[in-house]
């Protein structure tokens, strides 16, 4: 990889992320107390992303690496993004809302595979090379946050929209000067997938497995209480009189990047098990933390329940994948893969989407149409999250072996 090609992927990964965190943190603050939506409102606002995780691959899959150049494809799709952000925007009303959102993630979510596709594509070491090109997203959606938080103060505004907007049309432009990245269907040698291979249905074999279905069935039911933190953290956070919560929010990234690096280490020390279980313990401590915290004394606990973002998602999300990449035979892995995304970021979070928002709405204060009981709701997701964690204590078992030569770093 030329050091122009970094460049240009390091500046597409930096805007890319940059304009989903622009207003994916703050839209929940923005919805409840601007736009007076009620929580299941908001909740499922924030379940769009999960609609279009599932229907993306389809789109990435079937129609892109089949006809289109990634680029190309890739300009197009932010473009509409833009344009149906924008439009989201502008609506005062729920379903023109929900249904622009809708659009708009349908349009966004599939970039996330496309650039991730191009990246690879141009390295000729990606084990070595992605980790420093993709760590520019994170950087980019901290940017975002202390944008949006710190400087504009748009937190309860639809100005965060319009700072991704800019940033996507800069990306739809940007695109077409990535390095060029024809269909796979083009590539000479290259097999024709088929809608098996990007729902992962044919990893369903794995199940047959306990400990694997018992994996599988646990990463679907944890991320019912994950969705929580994603719709609704911005919110109570502001709801209680935390100042600049969105810059502070960005605290769980920067030790999402602490943890991501010392990874190898825990890998070797604790292996596959006890990270996940300490994954599903961590986002069970930090719902208790927000319970009991507040913007006064207990701030140190707001504090830490948000710092622990880097064992929660870490922990959890990245040890899931290298153990699926273990577990599945070689020709199934990338099919694994695919057929985890779907249970987790898919099916979990939307019903994590549409229940929590249920949940927000029955501890809202009487007589006051923005509070809530903040305590009371936490205690819901930690309940959740630590019955997940008895059930794979008693029913999970690593049969998995680490291939000698495997430093434990996580995967893209």
């Amino acid at each position: 990889m030329t050091p122009s090609i970094r460049l240009r992927l390091s500046i597409m990964m930096f805007l890319q992320y940059f304009a989903w965190g622009a207003w994916t943190v703050t839209m929940g603050t923005y919805l409840l107390q601007a736009m007076r939506f009620s929580g299941e409102q908001t909740g499922l606002a924030y379940g769009t992303a999960s609609i279009a995780a599932i229907v993306s691959p389809l789109f990435v899959g079937l129609v892109v690496d089949r006809w289109f150049a990634s680029q190309r494809a890739l300009s197009v799709l932010f473009l509409l993004s833009a344009a149906t952000l924008y439009y989201a925007s502008t609506q005062t009303s729920f379903a023109p809302f929900y249904a622009a959102l809708l659009l708009h993630m349908l349009c966004f979510m599939p970039t996330l595979a496309l650039g991730n596709a191009i990246a690879f594509r141009h390295m000729d070491k990606p084990q070595q090379q992605f980790p420093g090109v993709r760590v520019l997203g994170t950087v980019g959606w901290i940017a975002a946050g202390w944008l949006v938080g710190y400087v504009l103060g748009a937190e309860n505004s639809a100005m965060q929209f319009h700072v991704a907007v800019i940033a996507l049309a800069v990306l739809g432009l940007f695109s077409l000067a990535l390095p060029h990245t024809p269909p796979l269907a083009r590539v000479e040698g290259a097999r024709k997938l088929g809608l098996r291979d990007f729902l992962g249905l044919d990893a369903l074999q794995l199940m047959r497995d306990r400990s694997f279905a018992v994996f599988v069935l646990g990463s679907l039911l944890v991320c019912i209480p994950l969705q929580f933190y994603y719709a609704f953290t911005n919110g109570f956070l502001n709801e209680i009189g935390v100042a600049n919560a969105a810059a502070k929010m960005t605290f769980g990234q920067m030790s999402e990047i602490a943890f991501m690096l010392a990874m190898p280490l825990f890998f070797r020390r604790l292996g596959i098990k006890a990270m996940l279980l300490i994954g599903m313990a961590a986002w069970a401590a930090r719902y208790l933390l927000f319970a009991a915290g507040d913007a006064g004394a207990g701030m140190w606990m707001l504090y830490l329940g948000i710092i622990v973002h880097g064992v929660c998602y870490d922990f959890f999300f990245v040890s899931g994948q290298i153990y699926v990449d273990r577990q599945a035979p070689a020709h199934l892995r990338a099919s694994a893969q695919g057929f985890l995304t779907l249970v987790t970021w898919g099916v979990g979070m939307l019903i994590g989407s549409w229940l929590s928002g249920r949940v927000v709405d029955a501890y809202r204060v009487a007589g006051d149409p923005v509070a809530h009981d903040w305590s009371r709701i936490w205690l819901v997701p930690a309940l959740g999250a630590a019955a997940v964690f008895v059930v794979f204590v008693l029913f999970f078992r690593d049969r998995t072996r680490a291939n000698p030569d495997d430093d434990g770093a996580a995967g893209p």
